[in-house]
């Protein structure tokens, strides 16, 4: 079994006008913490305060009805959306861009020597690796797939915290025969490679998602570190320019000024460490779509969450799925302190 933090209830919460991450408490310490620079971003009146307080409790109250509201949408889809393309619900070979399926080969029987890892890094130091993934008539199923889900009346979850627009694959019904097999097959043989330290070898969970940048919706998606221990964010394509990746240090190297940009290619995905800051930047025409695996190690997270940085207060994921990947330690069932709720 599976379960979250329950700092999901007040922290990480994205303030979309002002582009800021608050921790919430109540509003006497928010005023506190964050007054002066919401002030110094243009919020100056009581009722834009009071507009803020709205739509943070309006969004704590979302994820308290997270649980009930996923399970719901699962069930409906599950009964009445009528897939466009059904096979690609099913992971094949074939699918796989025959560099990538040479990559995890190479993993596999002879391990990455320093000539095949120096093929695929594209930033040393902060530890940035990209390589096809996909191929190109599998993205652009996979979009047609999207689209069509997209034009349904089926209610539709929003992929993260800061995202508007895109998907849940596991909801769309991708999990066991697709996302499982590519993460547990594939991906997880170069991880342990490229990430020794930080779980690429007991990667056991993970959230996968899709998210839509376009000129009419979100154009861009501001700086943030993932849930995850590691990410690997996959450009599928369609008509864009402009939008890259800008990357920098980790989440606790808050003195690290120098940044990547990484232009997304369709098809190409960039392998990261979750907790390394980076933000999607605007696109300047057409639409993108980029599918975003976060990959957990239960191992790494259930000593400290990535997102509180403390040790997680747990809490039962009634879904059946992955929850934010903690799992009950053995040390910590003598006094077990967990509520049933759900989280992402």
């Amino acid at each position: 079994m599976f379960y979250n933090c329950a700092c999901f209830y007040s922290r990480n919460i994205f303030l979309r006008k002002y582009g800021l991450h608050i921790t919430y408490k109540d509003e006497c310490s928010f005023k506190t913490l964050y007054g002066e620079t919401l002030r110094q971003k243009g919020c100056k009146s009581n009722e834009q305060f009071e507009a803020i307080f709205k739509e943070i409790k309006d969004e704590i109250q979302r994820r308290r009805d997270i649980c009930k509201s996923a399970l719901y949408r699962r069930e409906l889809i599950a009964s009445r959306y009528r897939p466009l393309h059904p096979s690609i619900y099913l992971l094949k070979e074939s699918f796989l861009d025959p560099k990538f399926l040479h990559l995890v080969y190479l993993c596999k029987n002879a391990g990455m020597n320093e000539d095949v890892k120096k093929s695929i890094t594209v930033h040393k130091s902060f530890r940035l690796y990209a390589f096809p993934i996909f191929t190109q008539e599998f993205c652009d199923m996979l979009i047609e797939e999207l689209e069509h889900f997209e034009r349904s009346d089926l209610p539709k979850g929003r992929p993260n915290t800061m995202s508007n627009n895109g998907c849940l694959l596991e909801e769309l019904g991708f999990d066991k025969e697709f996302l499982e097999p590519l993460r547990m097959n594939y991906i997880s043989w170069i991880t342990r490679f490229l990430f020794p330290d930080f779980g690429g070898g007991s990667l056991d969970s993970h959230r996968v998602f899709t998210v839509k940048y376009s000129m009419g919706q979100d154009r861009n998606l501001g700086a943030h570190y993932d849930n995850a221990e590691i990410t690997l964010n996959v450009c599928l394509g369609k008509d864009f320019s402009a939008g890259g990746l800008n990357f920098r240090g980790l989440n606790t190297e808050m003195y690290e000024t120098s940044t990547y940009h990484y232009p997304n290619s369709p098809r190409y995905g960039i392998l990261h460490r979750g907790r390394q800051m980076h933000e999607a930047l605007p696109i300047e025409s057409g639409t993108r779509h980029n599918m975003v695996m976060w990959m957990r190690s239960s191992s790494v997270r259930n000593h400290l969450c990535p997102m509180c940085l403390s040790v997680p207060q747990l809490e039962k994921d009634t879904t059946g799925g992955y929850g934010q990947g903690f799992t009950m330690r053995e040390e910590r069932q003598d006094n077990p302190r967990f509520v049933d709720v759900c989280v992402v």
